[in-house]
């Protein structure tokens, strides 16, 4: 492997953690992308908000600037689309469930020291490696 391998993955925690801190100290908030997508679609009691707004419109522009930097990957959906969307929406369920998602409670509320995000990152941890173990070890083939 060369520098620049160890270059992009630095430049984009840097990225998102200087976001998160940022987010925190200029506006006292968590920046949890599940709460942030939720406020910008009007599901949270303060309807649509513009910070959300801004905040996936910086996450989609930053995905197209870095695309036009580096090369662009072959994508390949290998698993069932319905067996995807259905994975897909018991994650966002499991997202409003656990008040948070991996950015909200293993970026941002792990740097706090939160017990809450401690325990609900360790638990997400858990379960994804355990899926993936069942995913490929005892269910291969029949997905």
């Amino acid at each position: 492997m060369n520098e620049i391998n160890y270059l992009w993955p630095l430049a984009g925690g840097l990225l998102i953690g200087l976001s998160a801190g940022l987010y925190l100290l200029l506006d006292g908030r968590i920046a949890g992308i599940s709460g942030l997508t939720a406020a910008a679609m009007g599901l949270t009691d303060g309807g649509t908000s513009k910070l959300g707004l801004g905040f996936l419109a910086g996450i989609v522009a930053g995905a197209w600037f870095t695309s036009l930097l580096v090369r662009q990957p072959h994508i390949a959906i290998t698993s069932s689309p319905t067996l995807l969307i259905v994975a897909g929406l018991i994650v966002g369920y499991g997202t409003r469930l656990g008040s948070g998602c991996t950015s909200g409670h293993g970026v941002c509320g792990i740097a706090r020291f939160s017990r809450r995000s401690l325990a609900a990152t360790a638990i997400f941890m858990a379960i994804a490696g355990i899926t993936v173990f069942v995913a490929r070890h005892l269910l291969e083939g029949l997905l």
